[in-house]
């Protein structure tokens, strides 16, 4: 075997180890897949922890959601079907989570809902598609197709 050779040979080993090694070791996909069941897995236990208060076990929100407290503030909206959460993007509902309404809000405005970006972009992913997952299919393309408009 000439030197040219094994150094093509060597190239391409390295060349094939650095791809499995990228494929290995990237880390989780962004994005919210609510058929993934390991992440809906993962979703349900951290919005059970970081969400549920709130948001409610089920999904459902806080009791008159839509009116003003005597605060002023707004109710915890619900994140299933019946709430306004699939008219967001996916990209907007994960900032949301991360940096709080407060980041979309005119400078004024005031909420209950805090940042969470202590938690992993994958947690916050994870949490979204357990979300999503309580969504009907006909919801879920809708909400998937907006998600692509926005890409754009």
């Amino acid at each position: 075997m000439t030197k040219a050779s094994r150094i093509g040979i060597g190239l391409g080993l390295g060349a094939a180890a650095a791809v499995v090694g990228m494929v290995m070791f990237a880390g989780p996909k962004a994005g919210a897949d609510p058929t993934d069941a390991v992440q809906v897995a993962r979703g349900k236990a951290v919005y059970a922890e970081r969400c549920a208060s709130c948001h409610g076990a089920r999904l459902e929100g806080q009791p008159d959601w839509q009116s003003r407290k005597p605060d002023g503030r707004m109710p915890a909206p619900p994140h299933d079907a019946s709430g306004h959460t699939w008219h967001h993007p996916d990209d907007v509902l994960f900032e949301i989570t991360r940096k709080g309404i407060s980041a979309f809000a005119p400078p004024s405005y005031e909420s209950d809902m805090p940042a969470f970006g202590n938690l992993g972009d994958a947690e916050i992913w994870a949490v979204l598609a357990f979300i999503k997952s309580s969504w009907p299919e006909d919801i879920r393309h809708r909400h998937a197709a907006m998600s692509e408009r926005a890409k754009k």
